[in-house]
């Protein structure tokens, strides 16, 4: 499957669905075709910036130098009383009333893969990551919609902004990167990817994909349940990953690529 044509909530639903009818049974979730409900308008009304498109200047020179060292792969483990201890530092000074797991982990791992890549304290770098946009549409998008139905938002600060400022502040950061996302948002993206067939920049940039909330743990072709799901590659260097981890899939496995030196930094 193309992720042109699905995203990861579709994707999962096709695939219980084909263990569904591989067990002759009728399918839970029946897809919903009709993609033009997401077409752009006419005329295009592209009424925010996008900055998840914007081109950010690489002064640190991360991707000509440090990027040219041997690629190192590895995963971190969070446990739920790790994650309680994240959402427990962002909160501590009272600039934020409460975060969610997802929040405080991004904010993290923002902050600490910055630091691992020695950025300059005036590089701007940029977070990208995946709302989903099905029950944010208005009117909400029918279940079992076949099809890309997310949206990619952002946050751009300095280098210096984030390591210096404490977690509540690129907490905070994400935060407003989700609440970005609206009807009229989406719809603005729809059209400004209408006009320009813009790809987004990856220059100076974090894209964190969760599958944390994917089922791949329902899948069933008539074997049982899975023993393990999971990628075989990260698509691109700036990628990250969060995967579920465990039965009650509490805890969270951040995987991730970096070059050698940053990722002894960042196991430091």
């Amino acid at each position: 499957m193309n992720h042109c044509m699905l995203d990861g909530i579709a994707a999962m639903d096709f695939v219980n669905s084909w263990g569904e009818t591989a067990r002759g049974l009728p399918l839970k979730v029946p897809p919903f075709m009709d993609r033009s409900i997401l077409k752009a308008r006419n005329p295009p009304q592209i009424e925010f910036q996008h900055q998840e498109f914007a081109q950010i200047e690489d002064i640190s020179e991360t991707s000509s130098k440090v990027y040219k060292e041997e690629m190192l792969y590895n995963s971190f483990f969070f446990d739920p009383e790790k994650l309680e201890l994240l959402k427990k530092k962002a909160t501590e000074d009272g600039v934020l009333d409460k975060c969610t797991k997802f929040e405080a982990l991004t904010a993290f791992v923002w902050r600490s893969r910055t630091q691992a890549l020695r950025m300059k304290p005036d590089q701007q770098t940029k977070l990208l990551f995946a709302v989903d946009g099905r029950p944010r549409f208005d009117p909400s998008m029918p279940k079992g919609y076949s099809g890309n139905a997310i949206v990619l938002t952002n946050s751009i600060c300095s280098a210096r902004e984030l390591l210096e400022n404490p977690l509540s502040f690129s907490v905070g950061l994400v935060q407003k990167a989700v609440n970005m996302v609206t009807d009229s948002y989406m719809r603005s993206a729809i059209d400004y990817f209408e006009v320009t067939r813009a790809r987004p920049s990856l220059e100076a940039t974090l894209l964190v994909t969760t599958w944390s909330r994917l089922s791949f743990h329902t899948i069933d072709f008539g074997w049982g349940d899975p023993i393990f799901s999971g990628p075989v590659a990260l698509p691109e260097k700036e990628v990250i990953l969060f995967l579920s981890h465990g039965k009650e899939r509490e805890s969270i496995n951040v995987l991730l690529g970096l070059p050698a030196s940053a990722m002894k930094s960042l196991k430091n």
